[in-house]
């Protein structure tokens, strides 16, 4: 299937790494110009250059821009360097890094403060300067990245419940108000996919509990009609159809990577 997005020009927020990562690798292999954004320059420029080996060919690596997501001005600064380098967006990743986990009484009012800025915030504002660049170019696509809770809760993850669910209500809102520009707004979650995310949390659930991180892993494994997490390239390969061009008339969904773990329609 041709995805259409040869010489599309997209913006990945948050990735240097993980499931960022894979999407910008997608993007790359589909003949995408793409640009991706992180706050570590290391591990950016690394990126950039693994994805560029990963895909193979001739064609340049994929462009960086150094970019702390929860700055307003940062997110200015890198769609300014887009315009640059690409000449505007015709595709916009809206992804971040996950909050803190903990309970409800553990967090004080700056933990929700941070967490909004980084999980919705940084959404809300990157979408605000892609969205006139779309409707000038005649269409576009937004896809925000959430998290399985968008269809239901996780224990000890309150604030990841509750901003990934305000992202999933952003979506909805824009899809239906941009319908008629042709951009289309779709957000995906992504169960117990193998990143450094998953693994940073199995770890802490491991000391918490006494067990070993294989032993929470497992246990984990056992509640997944798949019966393993995913691989972020089976997370990518989905996310990148959903923002693409061959994706015509599907928008302001909420859909998960998650082996079938959530029981809910």
């Amino acid at each position: 299937m041709d995805l259409g997005l040869q010489g599309k020009r997209v913006i990945l927020l948050a990735a240097s790494k993980g499931l960022g990562k894979a999407m910008a690798t997608e993007f790359v292999r589909e003949g995408a110009e793409v640009l991706i954004s992180s706050r570590d320059p290391e591990n950016l420029f690394s990126a950039a250059q693994e994805i560029k080996q990963e895909v193979g060919g001739d064609g340049p690596a994929p462009h960086t821009h150094v970019c702390d997501i929860t700055s307003a001005k940062a997110i200015e600064e890198l769609f300014e360097a887009a315009s640059d380098k690409l000449g505007g967006v015709d595709v916009l990743i809206n992804n971040a890094g996950g909050p803190p986990a903990g309970s409800f009484m553990q967090f004080k009012d700056e933990d929700w403060q941070q967490a909004f800025e980084l999980n919705l915030l940084s959404f809300i504002r990157a979408s605000r300067l892609a969205v006139p660049q779309m409707q000038d170019a005649g269409g576009g696509r937004i896809l925000n990245i959430a998290s399985s809770s968008i269809k239901q809760p996780i224990d000890g993850l309150i604030l990841s419940n509750t901003f990934r669910t305000g992202i999933a209500g952003l979506s909805k809102s824009l899809a239906n108000e941009y319908a008629k520009d042709n951009i289309l707004v779709n957000t995906i979650g992504p169960g117990r996919i193998g990143t450094e995310r998953v693994e940073e949390l199995d770890n802490k659930q491991a000391t918490r509990r006494g067990l070993s991180t294989e032993e929470v892993k497992a246990e984990a494994e056992t509640k997944i009609p798949m019966g393993r997490y995913g691989e972020p390239e089976e997370f990518a390969k989905t996310a990148v159809y959903l923002a693409s061009f061959a994706n015509t008339y599907m928008t302001g969904e909420t859909l998960v990577v998650d082996g079938g773990y959530v029981k809910a329609l």
